[in-house]
């Protein structure tokens, strides 16, 4: 059935600077009231009383994705202001990605650990949104970075050959539920056998423990604590280890808890980085961050999650890539500026730290641009406006193509902002 037919596009955008209203997402897993970032930048612009103390604020989503739009202050919906003014995405964005905006830029606000999950290639994106559209909302790939605002810690990615065989050794728990026989071929394999070997003794082990029955997780988690609570007593826990106790207190009896040790544990310090492929295993454990993605909301789980679990098609999906990620630290752009770049088209993401008193002018580019102030207070001039708007903490604007934006600082604090844009690589 056809929809209404659109309106006619018009030619430039009204407003070159266009301030948004986001929504905030709140998952069981975020940070509460005032401890948490996400709740601090939505109140900043909030008429209510505050953060709610008990509730959680995980997830600040700055975009067009229908799980959680944002629209402009005065003009409805973003993505339907785009729809009218597709000059705004400029015209390499508009043709590529059909006008609309091809990244999904967000803070997490992190308490407790988020899913073992994936996000599917595009390919896998339609077949599961074909299928099972109420879980998997749309057809697009996810690929994925995380800047660390605070101390940010992560599992991502299979961890080495040798650190699996360790696991075999040292954890019994886990060797028992992969089973004798796939715990020797990976015990046996060698690098030298070849990518193919390795990946194959791998996906069978990881396949074993994540589809092992709930009673024998349980009795194997219930063992595994009660040895490690034991062995504290006697010699210091490895992280892992550590990682491990905690994540059981936060979800009992959950295969998870026991797939953590397959995977590279990361401790991000502010200001680092790492980027996430399609199909890499990965769960955020702690901390907050500054996210930027394709737009996409599919996510396939396997464990440290009440919700649905997709566990054979997480196993059957994954690369079982042996890599521990690239950490990006930000390039510096120009003064006051770091930029980080992944290999993905859709997004790139600067971060600007502006001294009280500064100014800095951000070149127009060929693409649309959506800025966050993430501290302090100053001012946003755009293009030939003739004068300034005064911006702080919270606020969140919408920048289209070509456009100039100059911003000073002029409180007692640094001013940082972050800007979510379209990979610059895409337009070279």
């Amino acid at each position: 059935m056809a929809g209404p037919t659109p309106p006619p596009p018009e030619e430039e955008p009204s407003s070159p600077s266009l301030r948004l209203r986001c929504a905030v997402q709140h998952y069981e897993w975020g940070r509460r009231g005032e401890a948490s970032l996400v709740a601090r930048l939505s109140d900043a612009n909030a008429d209510d009383h505050g953060p709610d103390p008990a509730r959680p604020y995980a997830e600040l989503w700055m975009g067009t994705h229908p799980s959680a739009p944002s629209s402009l202050l005065a003009d409805g919906l973003l993505r339907d202001w785009l729809a009218r003014h597709p000059a705004a995405l400029g015209p390499a964005v508009a043709a590529r990605w059909g006008g609309d905006l091809p990244f999904l830029f967000k803070v997490l606000s992190v308490a407790k650990a988020l899913s073992i999950q994936a996000h599917p290639d595009k390919d896998l994106a339609e077949v599961l949104h074909a299928l099972r559209p109420a879980t998997y909302k749309d057809g697009n790939h996810k690929p994925e970075m995380a800047i660390a605002v605070t101390e940010f810690r992560v599992l991502c990615g299979f961890a080495g050959i040798q650190e699996l065989k360790d696991v075999l050794r040292t954890v019994p728990e886990v060797e028992n539920l992969v089973g004798p026989e796939d715990a020797a071929k990976l015990l046996s394999v060698k690098e030298y056998h070849g990518v193919n070997e390795v990946k194959s003794c791998l996906r069978s082990a990881f396949t074993k423990l994540m589809t092992a029955s709930k009673e024998a997780v349980s009795e194997a988690i219930t063992k595994l604590i009660f040895r490690l609570n034991a062995e504290s007593k006697v010699r210091t826990l490895t992280e892992k280890e550590n990682l491990v106790l905690s994540l059981e207190k936060q979800y009992p009896e959950d295969v998870g808890v026991l797939s953590a040790f397959f995977f590279n544990y990361i401790k991000l310090s502010p200001g680092e980085a790492l980027y996430i492929g399609a199909n890499e295993p990965h769960a955020y454990l702690s901390g907050e961050c500054i996210e930027c993605m394709a737009t996409s909301d599919n996510v396939v789980r396997a464990g440290l999650t009440p919700k649905y679990r997709d566990v054979q098609t997480l196993c059957s999906m994954l690369t079982y890539k042996q890599v521990f990620p690239e950490i990006l630290r930000g390039v510096p752009v120009q003064p006051y500026v770091r930029r980080y770049t992944p290999p993905f088209d859709e997004f790139e993401v600067d971060c600007c730290s502006l001294p009280p008193g500064e100014l800095v002018v951000i070149s127009p580019v060929p693409g649309p641009s959506v800025y966050l102030v993430m501290a302090g207070e100053g001012e946003i001039q755009v293009d030939s406006m003739p004068n300034g708007e005064k911006s702080k903490q919270g606020d969140v604007f919408f920048v289209p193509a070509y456009t100039e934006v100059k911003f000073s600082a002029s409180g007692p604090e640094c001013m940082q902002l972050y800007r979510a844009g379209v990979n610059s690589r895409f337009f070279n």
